[in-house]
């Protein structure tokens, strides 16, 4: 590849963009445990420098190891090296931390998806706990490795509904993105409370 002035712009402006929002750290690519290794090492030097406290830090740690095992069991269906490829990112802003993962998934997948988010973000703390005392003991290892405790530990942890999003690729594809947000401030007022 040469060096391209136009294209060196638009890397030069994603660059600002994702500054801008407070992303720190970004990858592309199949996702394995040695990926999510380095990354937790990754972010575990991140916290230490921002000086987070242990809950917080246990905290995103888990939101950011579920959601990169979401992407890994999505990523197994496609054999293609192009297709098994996800997208993570890892940002702070305004004091919250938040995690964006993107990986493909086939469209006919969609409902079952949505249903699960919706079922998990309208629960409430008793509910969640309920659903994954129920799901650990009567859950079923699926296809790709999952016994459906990602999206129920995520909301469970972090105390944050799952912000995500569905985006057409084709007729039989679409992008599936989650955002999940861990605010330390609202951890340390809840903990105050009980």
């Amino acid at each position: 590849m040469q060096l391209d002035r136009t294209f060196l712009e638009s890397v030069i402006n994603l660059y600002d963009e994702l500054t801008k929002n407070g992303i720190y750290i970004v990858y592309i690519g199949k996702f394995t445990q040695k990926v999510t290794s380095m990354f937790s090492a990754m972010l575990e030097e991140e916290l230490d420098k921002k000086s987070e406290d242990k809950k917080t830090r246990r905290r995103i740690y888990h939101a950011m190891v579920e959601t990169m095992q979401n992407i890994q069991r999505h990523a197994e269906q496609y054999s293609e090296d192009v297709f098994s490829n996800g997208l993570f990112m890892v940002g702070k802003k305004h004091k919250i931390y938040y995690i964006i993962t993107l990986n493909k998934i086939n469209a006919e997948n969609e409902s079952k998806i949505e249903k699960a988010i919706k079922e998990v973000n309208s629960a409430s703390k008793e509910e969640l706990n309920d659903m994954y005392k129920k799901q650990l003991k009567d859950g079923k290892i699926n296809k790709n490795g999952g016994a459906g405790l990602g999206l129920i530990d995520i909301v469970r942890k972090t105390e944050n509904k799952i912000d995500h999003m569905f985006i057409p690729i084709n007729f039989a594809e679409k992008y599936f993105v989650i955002k999940t947000e861990i605010d330390p401030c609202k951890l340390k007022i809840k903990d105050l409370e009980e």
